[in-house]
């Protein structure tokens, strides 16, 4: 799996960046799922044009504090730069071009990275006189659009995806078991990698910030062939990822779609928040294998009812990620560390498991026996057959009448019918309700 290239769209603000960021991003943003738990950042989210899937970076998310207003424009432009494929500038039609544009641009030349200038606010087609000053940014050809009218985007689309890197295979062989770790700065991702090792692969130091470029590690453990996404990407780059905790986040991204299986890694000592939720969040919708690690569990005083305890607050914290085990280590002690390979092997096969399309259907047809299908204005939900579609995540279709009878309640209680039957700890699975042709 490659991951889908990143596009950040930069620009100073009030130039309408996340009016486009929606529009771009359609419905994704708006959705909000049932699952109690499943927070989303604004600031990225993913689209799709010409069958080319990209996730996409509203830099005026951005939220830098109390830096000045250039200053912040600055490291926005810096950290879109230093995650995107491809940028998108960003600016008014309407006020011309400003000295901040010239900033942007200025920082934009520096990095070597295709830019797409975009000018927006051209409402109509009398407007686009407007737009030939723009070219003084050098930049080539500015594209007029308008985000409140949804003008132009196609013709902009097709000048971002046409500078999309190329789509490659990745050389792993299938059987290779892909996993990365995920978590905020300083919850101890790099020394558990060490510790798994049992060597100093990757630098670790108590700076935030150590390691640099994207870097695979793999190893062989008991016949069975592993590889460590983005090692390098577990530490952030640079004063402007200390600054702002949310930029954890996008580096995840990457790691997240190349990997089969994810561990959200967490620190003892500081319990859980927000921005925890956030980067969980994202493997759980990208449909990977989950393991939940708790790391740093030597440092914490302890009493009987210490672990029960955390184990509560997590299933609480993540309601999204019932199904994913969890797993209390350390990596200075190398406690219970023998228990983790052959937990990201049982998720892995989990999250490739097929089952027998008859065996399915008992279960299916035991559970409505159990629990009838509920009715919806005086029409009842008829449930024919089900079949499994894909794997990684397991992914079942059912044929019913009507799927908008298909209330979210009962396509969870058919959901952990399916896991009392099959078992598939660790991994989603997703239900699909059809129309039966």
């Amino acid at each position: 799996m490659m991951p889908n290239p990143v596009v950040a769209i930069v620009g100073r603000p009030n130039v309408g960046k996340s009016t486009i960021f929606n529009r771009i991003a359609g419905e994704r943003i708006s959705i909000v799922e049932d699952v109690p738990g499943v927070t989303r950042d604004r600031i990225y989210s993913s689209g799709e044009w010409l069958n080319r899937k990209f996730n996409i970076i509203d830099t005026g998310g951005i939220d830098i504090g109390d830096e000045p207003f250039l200053a912040q424009i600055r490291e926005q432009a810096e950290i879109a730069i230093d995650e995107a494929d491809v940028i998108i500038f960003m600016t008014n039609g309407r006020d011309g071009v400003t000295a901040t544009d010239e900033e942007v641009a200025r920082i934009l030349r520096r990095s070597n990275k295709p830019v797409v200038l975009a000018v927006n606010k051209i409402d109509n087609p009398e407007m686009r006189e407007n737009i030939y000053d723009f070219y003084t940014l050098g930049f080539g050809e500015p594209y007029p659009i308008s985000g409140t009218h949804g003008l132009g985007l196609g013709d902009l689309l097709d000048a971002v995806v046409a500078h999309f890197p190329k789509q490659e295979q990745e050389d792993y062989e299938e059987d290779v078991i892909k996993f990365c770790l995920i978590g905020r700065p300083n919850v101890g991702k790099s020394s558990l990698v060490n510790a798994i090792l049992g060597e100093d692969r990757v630098i670790v130091s108590d700076i935030a910030g150590t390691t640099r470029d994207a870097v695979d590690t793999n190893f062989t453990r008991e016949g069975q062939e592993y590889v460590i996404i983005d090692t390098a990407g577990m530490r952030k780059r640079g004063k402007v990822y200390e600054s702002t905790e949310k930029y954890s986040v996008l580096r995840a991204l990457k790691a997240i779609e190349r990997s089969d299986v994810v561990l959200v890694v967490l620190n003892a000592e500081e319990g859980i928040i927000e921005q925890d939720k956030k980067i969980a969040g994202y493997a759980h919708e990208a449909g990977r294998a989950v393991i939940i690690v708790v790391n740093k569990w030597d440092a914490i005083e302890k009493d009987d009812k210490t672990l029960i305890e955390f184990e509560r607050k997590i299933r609480d914290h993540f309601q999204f990620l019932d199904y994913a085990p969890i797993i209390f280590v350390s990596a200075k002690t190398k406690q219970r560390l023998h228990k983790l390979l052959p937990m990201i092997q049982m998720v892995s096969e989990n999250h490739a498991m097929r089952v027998q399309t008859n065996v399915l259907n008992e279960v299916i047809m035991d559970a409505v026996a159990m629990n009838p299908t509920p009715t919806h204005n005086g029409q009842r939900l008829k449930i024919y057959y089900a079949t499994q579609v894909a794997v990684k995540p397991p992914t079942f279709v059912i044929f019913v009448n009507d799927p908008e009878l298909m209330h979210f309640s009962y396509e969870r209680f058919l959901e952990n019918r399916i896991r009392d039957a099959f078992g598939f700890e660790g991994t989603p699975i997703k239900i699909i309700a059809r129309p039966r042709k």
